[in-house]
Formats: structure tokens, sequence, C-alpha cells
């Protein structure tokens, strides 16, 4: 049996619909991850053969007010984890992050390029892959620019400013690639197919601006709705970002067979389902 932690989530939706009834779905009210009791009590009693972490703490700003819940969550929480998963000899995924990297590399980050998070939200993911890593049978997975029909996303966030406004102003100096949770969880499950182990990049393919994907959500949803471009600094959010985050996913199609979509593809296939 495969447990996923955050079932209420936008990509621990994803998973369950994905796995159906191979997997149990467990939410905070019955399972709080930042509680040793907590998840040993769950998951000695459920005796999972895979534990997928898809709780998170994803405020990136609010985390620059909040380190406390920001680690206890992005990283206390991966170490009772990873504890109670080692002593049942269960694999515990965890679901990271393209913020461990501070975006100056402009290329494609590798799996082993030198991690150094720019912010609080980015430091206590690093610190949950770290603990992660105390469980052997461990799989850290890396995304990025996560959007789902089960919770707040950018994409549903442009589709109703598209009926608001005439033009909006988007990041352009920010680069990365969408990934629909929908192919994340493919990928997830591909590599646990494959029983891998370690850390492995999880991405659609390609990349853009935060800039070029509001654009192209509104031609693929009709709207003129005039994309006016802005930098990070104009912005002027709380927590850094990293500037050039596109994952390196040559490893993930190596290993699992898994090859994502283009992001593009990845968008108009979301449009589609949201529309069904």
């Amino acid at each position: 049996m495969i447990v996923v932690a955050g079932a209420r989530g936008m990509l621990g939706h994803d998973l369950l619909e994905l796995y159906g009834s191979d997997a149990r779905g467990v939410s905070h009210d019955e399972m709080d991850i930042t509680s040793a009791i907590s998840v040993e009590r769950v998951l000695k009693e459920l005796r999972p053969k895979v534990v997928i972490n898809a709780v998170a703490y994803t405020d990136v700003d609010g985390c620059e007010t909040n380190q406390e819940r920001a680690f206890q969550v992005n990283g206390e929480g991966v170490l009772h984890l990873a504890r109670v998963t080692a002593a049942i000899g269960a694999k515990l995924v965890q679901i990271s992050t393209d913020y461990v990297f501070d975006g100056s590399k402009g290329l494609p980050w590798l799996e082993d390029d030198r991690v150094n998070p720019l912010s609080v939200y980015g430091r206590s993911k690093l610190a949950g892959e770290d603990n992660a890593r105390i469980n052997p049978d461990h799989l850290i997975v890396r995304t990025q620019w996560l959007y789902g029909r089960h919770g707040k996303n950018f994409v549903e966030t442009m589709l109703r400013l598209g009926k608001e406004k005439d033009e909006i102003g988007v990041v352009h100096d920010q680069v990365g690639s969408p990934t629909w949770t929908v192919d994340l969880s493919a990928a997830v499950r591909a590599l646990i197919e494959k029983d891998c182990r370690g850390t492995y990049h999880a991405a659609n393919a390609g990349c853009c601006s935060w800039c070029d994907f509001a654009a192209a959500i509104f031609a693929e949803s009709g709207f003129d709705t005039v994309v006016k471009p802005i930098t990070t600094s104009e912005l002027g959010r709380p927590a850094p970002r990293p500037l050039y985050s596109v994952l390196d996913c040559e490893k993930l199609r190596r290993d699992s067979g898994y090859l994502p979509n283009d992001w593009r593809r990845a968008l108009k296939n979301y449009l589609k389902a949201r529309r069904d």
C-alpha cells in the first residue's frame, strides 16, 4: 500500500486519482507530520510500503515572517516521517523544490549541483531533503511552478484576472518550467515503479518566464488581456526568488523511462481537463 500524506492538497489529490485503490490518503486531521507521536501512530498502524509526502508550507513570502512554522512543516515533519518509515521498512518519497538553488547558474540545474537557497522557504525545504536521507530508502523529487485543479495556482489566478483586466503586469526575469501536478504524479509513479532512490528532478519540459506563461494562458483561453513585463524588483515581494531555476530532468528519463510533456502541451491538457 502507498500512503499519500497531504491528501487534500493539489498534488495529493492527483496522486490519489492516479493510484486509485492502491493508495490511501491521509490528511492533516489524521496525521500531523509535525508530531512524532502522530506520525508513528498512523504509519505503524497502516504499515505502507511507500509514503509520499505531499505536505508542505508553500507560502514563500509567508515563510519569511513565520520561520518557525516553515521549518516545523518542511523540515522537522520530514524528520519524523524518515525515522518511522525507516523503522517499518518503507520508502519515503519527499517532494522538494527548485528553491534549493540560487538561480545563478544560467543553465538547467542538475541533481548534484551545489544548493544555495535564497529564502526561508528554500532553506526549510533543503532541511527536509537532508532529513529524508535519514531513511536509506528515500526518493527526493524536486519540482517547480506547480499548478493543478485542486488548489490555488498561477493559472487560475491569471484566468480570473483575464476576465477582470485589460492589462496585467507579470514578472519576466524569473525563468522556470511550469508543471502540471498530473504530470508530476506520473513522474513520481514511474520513479517508484523502478524502485529509484536518491534525488531526481521532475518538471514539464521546456522553460519560460512567468510573463510568457501568463501570455500562453491568455492565448489558450481566448483572452485579449495584454501582459506587461515587469521585473522581480518592481514586484517587490518579501522573499527572494531564484531567477533561473529550470531543472534538468534527464536523470528522470534515463532511470524511469518517463518523458515529461512540454509545458505548453501540459497547459493545453490542463485547460481541457478543467473544461470537461
